[in-house]
């Protein structure tokens, strides 16, 4: 642990974010660059696990430390902290490692009391903006220190802007705002039974250790888990000399992004408010100005902006979010961090800045998060679709989405959670709707600018947003809003597109999202480095399209069972219900053509890619009617005396479905079982799967069938199946005289399968390792009931770190992997092994099985960029050692 526990800026090491935060690690940066910084100093994250390893005390000897710093600054200002005559006033302002915009605690004007006021006043010959800033002292301090809702000092505020017949806060004269201090101080004494503190030194410890509890707070904790935060990072402390905004016309505060974070376009981006504080302008409570209108106003600051902005971006390298006060005509910065920036954005930058030279393509594939790949592969809305928009406001975060509406985050967070489809609507979100945001589609505010708590946190989420709404007005007693004539209540279903601002009744039509020339630049470079190549889990010829799109290199799982559904569910009925072998084959004979058709749409689509296809998994019982639904049936129709051959046939479906009812379909007669015992099946499915095979081939194109045997536990089972597929496959090429090329491979499932492995690859030329049941098999997990029952409280109490059926499991089902991989591989070194479970599409699987050695991975057709790129990454992480930095945290 670093004995020094308190920095001045200029002498932190900006690039030790852990240590000092990323506000204190961006100050320090800006004030050795000799930037315009205000002086201040940091007090250190590891204080902050110091707090709370004692108790929620502060380490010995800190405030000695603190007081020593803020003689420095002192000594910089030419002014004196709790000095009556000449006060120093200072900000205390939160900062962890990594960004968590909103989440965690700031108080602006500490310092200030009933005397340092009237010095603050004298001083600066402006006694409206002293006692504004004393006001605002007191309600920020009130409601982060002493825990007063927010909420009772905006009553008291609105109360005397209606007395005095004004809308906004910079209105209101020096003497209402003195009776609006006062109020606040009668609001501190009501709610905590003492005065509101006048010493500034136990202002100063009670902020600091407000700001260390502030780690630690509901939204704080719920924003952590959302982006993986570590929660031993702690927070550091910036401790920094007020500057002003609201000392007049000349003044302002503002908040800048170096490029536009919604759409990646490389212009100065941001908003900013003439005569207020910084709070003024996250909050969302009055609408800011455009950052252009700066050049009009203040055009040397705008200017002064411009260069900062050139500076900061070159020398981080990336899109900057930078804070600013000016003071009496003079630029101040206050912040500057990497920028939230929305899919599409992050996107652009990341290909314009290696254009521009200032980043290479391995740092543009670190700089883009799989999960905002998957956000940009969401629906738009369909610009041919029909629509009725009510409002219009800014169009803070892309995408767009429909939902009902709700109007407390609460609400949101319990019905989304629920699976329900919600749209959260607030007159302005604070940090503490955190929860409600990430349950709702997307957010709308009538209040707030595109740099608004709710504009910036939705588009770290991916999230669409529409803030600044002025044209709906929110009741939030009665759960409605109200535009013009049309009354929008609780429940009612709006669609909102965050790419244009409308505000559109009803649910409007969406259309599949296509991918930008950006992103299939960065995937083409993802794909020069990755060295583990992706598939498609596709069972149709259309998903099969789709997948060839997005960039899939075959087909690692279709599912012939899938096939077997709707119009054709008959067909499979009778094979089932036959009671002879000559009958199955008979109803199998039916069933063949249109196997056939569908092989053949797969093997056109995915154009000469290898095609693996699984032969049927579920239990025969699946294609038949339940056994509760049809015991019913049947009492019914005795009871109302039907009798004949409806009965008959009734009461012989429903033995038949007795006979094949099992007590743990999953662990039954089901997958190669059903080829043992019924070869016919796999023999028609093989024949088809040829067939097909050859059909392609005659037509001059190429194609790769590889067939995959489901469920094998014994060795004998891929003998004896293996063995029917050659048989098969050979007749099939014989009849035809057209040779095709094919494979033989099996499904790891089966615990027992990844044990014998090497025996298994004797027969199987290729593995695929079927994540979704080996991980159910491993844990003696059922999927529906452990995710419905307990693993949710699991996760909740730290007994399981993450759910296994999201992530696999690296200590457990990994490691079958692992021994059925080298043990397949001591037989067969050329061994094929992918891998199709629900883990092919996740990030974090994918780097483990570039780990373990797999050739491939296969996911969802929607989900191949996003693993395209998560497999680069893995390259490039285990390759290079390269460190990869997650802008959406």
């Amino acid at each position: 642990m670093s004995k020094k526990r308190v920095y001045l800026f200029e002498e932190a090491d900006g690039k030790n974010r852990l240590l000092f935060g990323g506000k204190g690690a961006g100050l320090a940066d800006m004030t050795k660059a000799g930037l315009p910084v205000p002086p201040g100093f940091i007090i250190t994250t590891e204080v902050c696990k110091e707090y709370y390893e004692n108790g929620k005390k502060l380490p010995e000897g800190l405030m000695e430390e603190v007081l020593e710093a803020m003689k420095k600054l002192e000594e910089k200002t030419g002014k004196k902290f709790a000095d009556p005559e000449n006060p120093l006033l200072v900000s205390v302002r939160s900062g962890a490692p990594v960004s968590m915009p909103g989440m965690m605690d700031t108080i602006l004007n500490l310092g200030l009391n009933d005397e340092t006021v009237k010095g603050l006043a004298k001083r600066s010959n402006n006694e409206r903006f002293a006692y504004d800033s004393y006001r605002r002292f007191i309600q920020m301090f009130g409601n982060v220190v002493l825990g007063i809702p927010h909420e009772k000092f905006e009553e008291i505020l609105d109360h005397y802007k209606k007395e005095q017949g004004v809308k906004l806060d910079s209105e209101l004269s020096a003497e209402t705002l003195k009776k609006v201090v006062e109020a606040y101080k009668e609001l501190v004494k009501k709610e905590t039974g003492k005065d509101f503190p006048q010493d500034p030194y136990q202002q100063l410890e009670m902020a600091i250790r407000a700001v260390f509890d502030s780690w630690n707070n509901e939204r704080a904790i719920i924003y952590r888990k959302l982006h993986n935060i570590p929660e031993d990072y702690g927070t550091a402390v910036n401790i920094v000399t007020m500057v002003f905004g609201n000392m007049g016309n000349d003044s302002g505060t503002g908040v800048a992004f170096t490029r536009n974070p919604s759409t990646g376009e490389k212009e100065f981006y941001g908003e900013y408010l003439t005569n207020a504080q910084g709070e003024d302008v996250v909050a969302g409570i009055r609408t800011p100005q455009p950052i252009s209108k700066l050049a009009e106003e203040m055009p040397e600051v705008y200017k002064q902006l411009l260069e900062v902005r050139d500076l900061l971006e070159k020398y981080y390298r990336d899109v900057q979010d930078i804070e600013f006060t000016v003071e009496k005509g003079k630029l101040y910065m206050l912040q500057t961090r990497n920028a939230k920036r929305t899919a599409r954005a992050a996107v652009k930058i990341a290909v314009d800045m290696v254009k521009e030279g200032l980043i290479t393509k391995e740092e543009a594939i670190l700089r883009v998060s799989p999960d905002q790949i998957n956000q940009l592969l969401h629906a738009q809305i369909d610009p041919k679709a029909e629509k009725k928009v009510i409002a219009k406001g800014l169009p803070a975060s892309p995408g767009a989405a429909s939902g009902k509406v709700v109007f407390s985050s609460r609400e949101a967070e319990k019905r989304g959670k629920e699976g329900e489809k919600v749209l959260l609507v607030r007159p302005e979100t604070t940090p503490d709707d955190i929860g409600g945001l990430a349950a709702a589609q997307g957010v709308l505010t009538s209040r707030g600018g595109m740099t608004s708590h709710a504009a910036v946190v939705a588009r770290g989420m991916g999230k669409p947003a529409v803030v600044g709404c002025e044209a709906i007005k929110i009741d939030l007693e009665k759960e409605q809003f109200v535009v013009g004539d049309v009354v929008v209540k609780k429940d009612d279903v709006i669609t909102i597109d965050g790419s244009t601002g409308e505000v559109i009744l009803g649910e409007v039509p969406m259309i599949p999202p296509t991918l930008s020339d950006e992103l299939k630049e960065l995937l083409s470079w993802a794909d020069e480095i990755r060295k583990i190549g992706v598939r498609a889990n596709a069972d149709t010829p259309e998903d099969a399209k789709k997948a060839f799109e997005y960039g899939a290199e075959g087909i690692g799982l279709a599912r012939t069972e899938h096939m077997f559904l709707g119009n054709r569910l008959p067909l499979v009925q009778e094979m089932i219900l036959a009671e002879t072998e000559e009958d199955r084959r008979k109803a199998l004979d039916k069933l063949l053509p249109v196997q056939r058709e569908d092989f053949i749409g797969l093997f056109k689509a995915m154009q000469g890619k290898p095609v693996t296809i699984r032969l049927i998994d579920p239990p025969l019982h699946e294609f038949l009617p339940p056994l509760l639904d049809l015991t019913v049936e049947v009492e019914v129709m005795k009871a109302k005396g039907i009798t004949g051959k409806e009965l008959e046939e009734k009461e012989k479906l429903l033995a038949v479905v007795k006979r094949l009812h099992e007590f743990n379909p999953m662990l039954g007669f089901r997958g190669c079982r059903l080829g043992m015992v019924y070869p016919e099946i796999f023999e028609m499915q093989v024949r088809a799967i040829m067939e097909a095979a050859v059909a392609v081939a005659k037509e001059g194109l190429p194609v790769k069938p590889e067939i995959m045997i489901p469920l094998v536990a014994l060795e004998s089972e891929m003998k004896v199946l293996g063995e029917l597929i050659h048989r098969v496959a050979k007749q099939v090429i014989e009849e035809s005289g057209v040779n095709v090329e094919y494979k033989v491979g099996t499904m790891i499932e089966v615990p027992r399968a990844a044990i014998i492995a090497d025996k298994l690859a004797k027969v199987a030329e290729f593995f695929s390792f079927g994540t979704n049941d080996l991980t159910q098999m491993t844990f003696a997990f059922s999927r529906d009931d452990a995710e419905g029952k307990f693993l949710g409280i699991y996760r909740e109490k730290g007994y399981i770190e993450e759910d296994p059926f999201e992530h696999l499991d690296a200590e457990g089902v990994a490691e079958l992997m692992k021994i059925g991989i080298q043990k397949g591989r001591s037989t067969r070194p050329d061994l094929k092994v992918g891998i199709c479970g629900e883990h092919g599409g996740d990030p974090k699987s994918i780097e483990l099985c570039y780990i373990l050695g797999l050739d491939y991975v296969s996911c969802s057709p929607f989900r191949v960029p996003v693993a395209r790129l998560a497999a680069a990454q893995a390259t490039l992480k285990h390759q290079k050692k390269m460190e990869f930095v997650d802008r959406t945290a």
